[in-house]
Order: C-alpha cells, then sequence, then structure tokens
C-alpha cells in the first residue's frame, strides 16, 4: 500500500466503495431516499412579506403573480402586481434567486402588510425542499397559546434570521462568516444589497472560510422519506352568476374606493374647508386652442387649463403650500394634480413641474398618464405628491360644483363646463365657473381671493401665459392688524 502513494490509495478507496455500493441495489435507493429526505439539506426559504407601497397602506390584494414556482428572479423583475389602497402597483425585487413557495394565492382580499406572502431561495437551492424560515416557525408557535401554556418558555438565543436582504447575500455573507451588523447597506429603506457585501469583501480583502465537513445522514426507513411538496395551485377567480329572476347583483367595493371615501370623510370633518368661485369669459381660452389644433398641436382645454393654474400658483405662491405634518410648507414648484376616474376609483397622476413646460409637453403627459392609470399602470412617485389638485367635469356636461381638498395639499380647483350666455350688449359669449376649496387654516381669503383673481385673468387673456410669471410681493392687507 505504501508503494501507491497517497493518490493510488485514494483511487484503489473510490473503486472499493463503487464495488460495496453495487452488491446492494436496495441499499443504494435506501441511501438517495436519505439523501433528499435529511433535515440537514432542507433549505430554509427567504421570506417575501406583503409590502407597505404607500404611506397609508395597512392592506393590499395580490392581482396576480408574474413569477410562478420554479422560476428564477433577477433583480429588477416583477414579483407580482399587488392592488393597493390607491392603485395596482408592480412589485419588483433586488434579488437574485428562485421562486421556491406561493403562499397567499391570486385575488386574496385584504392582506396585511407584512404578511409572509412567498418564499424564495438562491440560485444553487433546491427550491422543491424549502422549508419555513425558523424566525416564522417561532413566530406562529408564539400565537398559538396552547403551546405556549404547555411549554415553559425557552431560553433567548441569539437571532439567525436572513434579516434585511436576500438569498445571495447570506450566501455571501455564510461563505466568507460575516454578520449583517458588520457590512453598512446602502438599498432603500435599509436593505443590505449583494453590491454592500462584495465592497466589504474587497476593501478588506476577506478569503472564503473553509467548509465545514458534514456528517453522512441517517438512514430512516423509507416510509420517513418526506413527500415532495406539492405546487401551490392558484385557483381561477368565481364567474359572476346572476341568479335567473334576480332582480339585482351585489357589487364588490375594492379597497381603493373604501380608501378614498375613508380620505374624504376625513378630509372634509378635519379641515376647515372654506370656497370661492370665479366666473370668467372662456372665449379666448377656445381660440387659443383652435389655433394650436391649426399648428397641429393636440391640446385640449382642460390642458390650457393646467398651464393657466400653474401660472397662476406662480404668481401666488401663497396658494401653491403644503402640509408637512404640523409644518406649513410652501413647495418651491408647482405639481399639479389631475383627477383621472378609472374603473377602480379616482386617481389623481401628476404634471410636475407645471409651470416650467409647455402646453403641449402637458397634455402629453395628461395623456400618458391618464391612459395608464385607466390601465393601473402608475407608479408610486406618480400620484403621490402634487401641491395643487384640478377636477374637472365641464366635459360631462357639470355645469358647477365643489371638490374635496386631498390632504396635505390645501387647494383643490373644481372646474365646471361652459355655456353660452348674452354680454351687456347682447352678444353671445361663452362662460365657465370654476369653484376653488381651500384649507382656512393654511390659506385666509385675500391670498384665495387674489389666487382666484389672477386665475381669471389669465383664462380670459390666455396669451399671457407666455409671458411666465412672477412672484406676489403684494402686502398683506391684514398685516396691520396682527
Amino acid at each position: 500500500m505504501a508503494a501507491l502513494g497517497g493518490r493510488g490509495v485514494g483511487r484503489l478507496s473510490q473503486a472499493l466503495y463503487r464495488v460495496k455500493l453495487s452488491q446492494s441495489t436496495k441499499l443504494n435507493y435506501v441511501y438517495a431516499a436519505a439523501f433528499h429526505s435529511s433535515t440537514v439539506l432542507n433549505v430554509e426559504g427567504m421570506p417575501i412579506k406583503m409590502p407597505s407601497l404607500s404611506p397609508t397602506m395597512m392592506e393590499g390584494t395580490i392581482i396576480k403573480w408574474l413569477k410562478k414556482e420554479g422560476d428564477p428572479i433577477q433583480p429588477g423583475d416583477v414579483l407580482c402586481d399587488i392592488q393597493t389602497d390607491k392603485a395596482v402597483v408592480s412589485v419588483e425585487t433586488e434579488e437574485e434567486g428562485i421562486m421556491a413557495k406561493i403562499l397567499v394565492s391570486e385575488d386574496t382580499k385584504d392582506v396585511k402588510v407584512g404578511t409572509l406572502i412567498a418564499l424564495m431561495v438562491a440560485e444553487d437551492e433546491d427550491w422543491r425542499s424549502v422549508e419555513m424560515p425558523k424566525d416564522m416557525d417561532d413566530t406562529a408557535s408564539a400565537a398559538s397559546p396552547a403551546s405556549s401554556e404547555a411549554q415553559p418558555p425557552k431560553p433567548s438565543s441569539p437571532p439567525d434570521g436572513h434579516g434585511n436582504y436576500g438569498p445571495s447575500v447570506r450566501n455571501l455573507l455564510e461563505q466568507y462568516g460575516l454578520t449583517a451588523e458588520q457590512v453598512t447597506p446602502s438599498g432603500p429603506h435599509g436593505v443590505l444589497l449583494k453590491g454592500d457585501v462584495l465592497s466589504h469583501i474587497k476593501e478588506r480583502n476577506l478569503k472564503p472560510r473553509a467548509l465545514e465537513p458534514v456528517s453522512p445522514p441517517s438512514v430512516p426507513s423509507p416510509a420517513a422519506a418526506a413527500p415532495e411538496p406539492a405546487p401551490a395551485v392558484t385557483p381561477p377567480p368565481p364567474p359572476l352568476v346572476i341568479a335567473e329572476g334576480q332582480e339585482y347583483a351585489d357589487m364588490e367595493v375594492t379597497s381603493m374606493r373604501r380608501t378614498i371615501a375613508k380620505r374624504l370623510t376625513q378630509s372634509k370633518t378635519g379641515i376647515a374647508h372654506s370656497y370661492g368661485t370665479l366666473e370668467c369669459s372662456a372665449d379666448k381660452l377656445v381660440e387659443l386652442r383652435k389655433e394650436f389644433k391649426k399648428e397641429g398641436a393636440n391640446v385640449s382645454i382642460n390642458d390650457l387649463i393646467i398651464k393657466a393654474v400653474a401660472v397662476a400658483l406662480t404668481r401666488c405662491p401663497e396658494m401653491n403650500c403644503v402640509w408637512n405634518g404640523d409644518q406649513l410648507t410652501m413647495a418651491n414648484q408647482v405639481d399639479v394634480s389631475v383627477a383621472v376616474a378609472t374603473p377602480a376609483g379616482l386617481i389623481t397622476p401628476i404634471v410636475r413641474g407645471a409651470d416650467t413646460i409647455g402646453v403641449e409637453e402637458i397634455a402629453s403627459r395628461v395623456r400618458d398618464l391618464a391612459g395608464r392609470a385607466r390601465e393601473n399602470k402608475l407608479k408610486l412617485d406618480e400620484f403621490q405628491g402634487g401641491t395643487f389638485t384640478i377636477s374637472n367635469l365641464g366635459m360631462f356636461g357639470i355645469k358647477e360644483f365643489s371638490a374635496i381638498i386631498n390632504p396635505p395639499q390645501c387647494g383643490i380647483l373644481a372646474v365646471g363646463g361652459s355655456r353660452l350666455v348674452l354680454d351687456e350688449s347682447g352678444q353671445p359669449v361663452t362662460h365657465m365657473t370654476a369653484t376653488l376649496s381651500y384649507d382656512r387654516a393654511a390659506v385666509d381669503d385675500y391670498t384665495a381671493a387674489l389666487f382666484l383673481d389672477t386665475l381669471k385673468q389669465i383664462l380670459e387673456e390666455p396669451k399671457t401665459m407666455l409671458l411666465g410669471s412672477y412672484t406676489s410681493t403684494v402686502d398683506h392687507p391684514l398685516a396691520a392688524l396682527l
């Protein structure tokens, strides 16, 4: 044996091992079953929880899973579409791995934020052998009162959960013997990214630690082999069936509509609404739109009103204010929210910097935002924020109405339709009406009246919008009373 050398002894040992295994085919199957059913080789899944997609979101509905069990996941991939309290949002991931198990099926209503909805594993792990994370098991056992009474409390042990990072990050940390606390995260909301760990390793010139040997698994009986988990089957949504002779059918109220009603109630009861109405001639506004049409520009009356309001806000910046908690702040740019009706409810996409762009650009943005709003494809930053809102029902024949303020904004303009009236000389002219709702705690009556007067002048002479804007320097008439 000594003459064979170390390499020869190794080859001889491997040959004898193969002969020994080949003598018993049954023993081979038993070893294989033990290999796949061993708890040591089970993969602890990385939790995917229901995210909070807006500051007011408390629960959501998974509309559609775009990744199925076993599908690979790359950074930037969309996992699912979630109906929030305001819109349907596509949820992207910044991790890579494999979708291992879907725990919450499509169309499950009112899933609380933070609820475990799926599990993923690293690319080199067997997704079929996924198991619940330990911290999830501990949470579930703690929620059971029977188990908490039957068993004494266990001594606290250091947490070994995955933390706020994905499976690829976890593998790097384990490979180099690091903990998440040693690496500074740079992802959104404190998420630890793979690049953070790689930068930490490169800066400190770390080397991967040696792998610990794994003892061979014990051989259980064939009956003890755990069955392979069946993939989750997504049930189709039940069809709407109206029984014969039924006079009506119940309609589902979406979470978006419920949230809208809740926010409007809070706004109407919690904000001191004051109102001001202007009536102006719209003949020159209509003529300006015809001029745009002749030049091939697809511009609507509503687009011109958005531009006019943006310019009026720059000339009366005291009206362009929002609440930041209990602090009232004057916005440094004009972001106009435009109310758009969708099948799920009302949403207000934002034309940002409306005072700095032309009417054609406003028209293009409004068409794009409104189209994607009706398809539930808006991004969060496209409908959250804004400094002032416009709601236009004039195209539906509504002569005049008032709107409820959309907090934290302090004003909303309700635009009615145009109509023909006779002027002092008996000539027909086109008039339109708009009602301003403003927060009396943030905007006083004089500021509101000044804004409406400025807006009226712009609407009656719309070409003055080309003159730009200036900051209001008029002294407040109530200043001497303070």
